[in-house]
């Protein structure tokens, strides 16, 4: 059993890990970071900012962790591809995902259904004991809702419905959302890469 180390401390991301973890057959065990150090999200990018952080937490691991880093978001064509890697700070810096989920709301109130294209990306940065990363990146098509729906997931998952459907990611069983959801596409091609030496 592999131990990989999660650079959140976000108790939901660890869980999907884990399940995606588990539906891969993959014999992993995600842990989530006991004490996740402040990270500036600042690098422009998905990739450079799930570096920063999967560093961040190496620093203070032992030398033989492996780290595993999440940075994603949602990127809507309306606004040019925002909020995109300010996701997270997109209602302002203290963080607030309901605070997020209504400035998105009320700010593409008055967009038509047919301009309301998004999709969610998420970048997985693995790294090894050596230092050494693997970058891999999975995305889901969608339009955003015209209101929040669905009890489940977090962030912005209310109102993002994916490509074909007609409920959000928060209307989605665990299961449906792990079939077709940004995070489970990246980590689909994580496991892949991980397979060969893990057998």
């Amino acid at each position: 059993m592999r131990i990989i180390h999660l650079a959140t401390g976000n108790a939901h991301k660890a869980q999907e890990m884990q399940a995606l973890a588990d539906a891969s057959g993959l014999p992993v065990r995600i842990v989530a970071a006991a004490k996740m150090p402040p990270v500036a999200e600042d690098t422009g990018t998905f990739t450079g900012n799930a570096r920063k952080k999967a560093r961040a937490l190496q620093a203070l691991l032992p030398p033989d962790a492996w780290v595993l880093a999440d940075d994603s978001g949602v990127c809507v064509d309306a606004l040019d591809g925002g909020p995109g890697v300010e996701s997270a700070y997109f209602a302002g810096p203290e963080h607030d995902a309901a605070a997020n989920l209504r400035k998105l709301t009320e700010v593409m109130r008055e967009v038509p259904a047919g301009a309301r294209a998004a999709r969610f990306l998420c970048v997985l940065l693995l790294l090894d004991p050596d230092g050494t990363e693997q970058v891999f990146e999975g995305r889901c098509e969608g339009v955003l809702a015209l209101e929040p729906a669905g009890g489940k997931g977090f962030g912005y998952d209310p109102l993002f419905v994916p490509a074909g459907g007609d409920r959000t990611y928060a209307e989605l069983t665990d299961a449906e959302k792990n079939r077709l959801s940004h995070r489970s596409l990246a980590w689909r091609l994580l496991a892949d890469a991980l397979r060969p030496e893990l057998a």
